[in-house]
């Protein structure tokens, strides 16, 4: 693998080995890519909802081929390590997460995420023993990589109805125990699930950006890494949609005192800003 891609792995292991927290903050293209990279963060991860609003899909239903070529054009648009969210890895099986992970190290990603969401509503959540085996299946794959690709092992319970501490709590322990690099628990809803789950593992945690809380709050319960999952994407929709509406219900155009002036894109997209 080129030298390039070693020394990213190597920067974004390190963010997790270093003291202190920081934010990954999710890209949804590649002009969102460059911009993240210009305002000074340290890595990016991919956000799986994020990009399939974009190709007009609902979220959960990108093919394996569409979130590597959406890996590759975000790792290319950045000098960045990226971290990609390969939701279930797109298969039940663990040999189907070690390919997974093994052609996601091939675009050019320093870590990936695989979790224990089925994607089945009937059966939401992945059987623990089989949840555990495929965790183990991803480490065995990114272990055997040329470079030191960073695992994420997510527990989905609070993301598909079963806001079940306790099960997530030993989920977790289970990842942790089979070499998961990180840790993380979507859908914590305060402090004390947060505070619960840090005391219960040794591993860098990552959390989803809460609202009501802040960054300092975060840090100062050892998390390690917060992600922004579909929050940046969700907003610029957000802000989208009340602009069209204020056009379609008003037949006004103030929301353009809050857009971006042109130069200023520009410059981002030029990564002069």
């Amino acid at each position: 693998m080129p030298a390039k891609h070693r020394e990213k792995a190597e920067a974004f292991r390190a963010l997790h080995r270093a003291q202190g927290t920081f934010v990954i903050p999710n890209p949804w293209d590649i002009g969102t890519a460059r911009i993240l990279t210009s305002l000074g963060f340290k890595a990016l991860a991919t956000t799986s909802a994020g990009h399939a609003f974009t190709i007009g899909r609902k979220d959960g239903a990108i093919t394996r081929e569409d979130a590597l070529a959406h890996a590759r054009a975000i790792v290319e648009a950045t000098d960045l390590p990226v971290s990609a969210d390969l939701e279930n890895c797109f298969g039940d099986t663990p040999e189907t997460v070690a390919e997974t992970l093994r052609l996601a190290a091939a675009t050019g990603l320093a870590g990936g995420s695989v979790e224990d969401a089925s994607g089945d509503a009937r059966k939401p959540i992945y059987e623990f023993s089989h949840a555990v085996e495929r965790v183990a299946a991803a480490v065995e794959a990114v272990r055997a990589l040329p470079i030191p690709f960073t695992l994420t092992a997510r527990a989905e319970n609070f993301l598909h109805g079963r806001p079940d501490l306790d099960d997530t709590i030993r989920r977790l322990q289970a990842f942790e125990r089979a070499g998961a690099d990180v840790l993380y628990a979507p859908g914590l809803k305060d402090m004390a699930t947060v505070r619960a789950v840090m005391s219960a593992v040794s591993r860098p945690v990552n959390v989803i950006a809460l609202r009501g809380l802040t960054v300092p709050e975060l840090a100062a319960a050892g998390v390690r890494r917060i992600s922004l999952g579909s929050a940046l994407s969700r907003a610029a929709l957000g802000a989208f949609i009340r602009a069209a509406r204020e056009i379609q219900s008003v037949g006004t155009f103030t929301f353009i005192d809050g857009a971006l002036p042109s130069a200023e894109a520009n410059a981002f997209m030029l990564g002069r800003a």
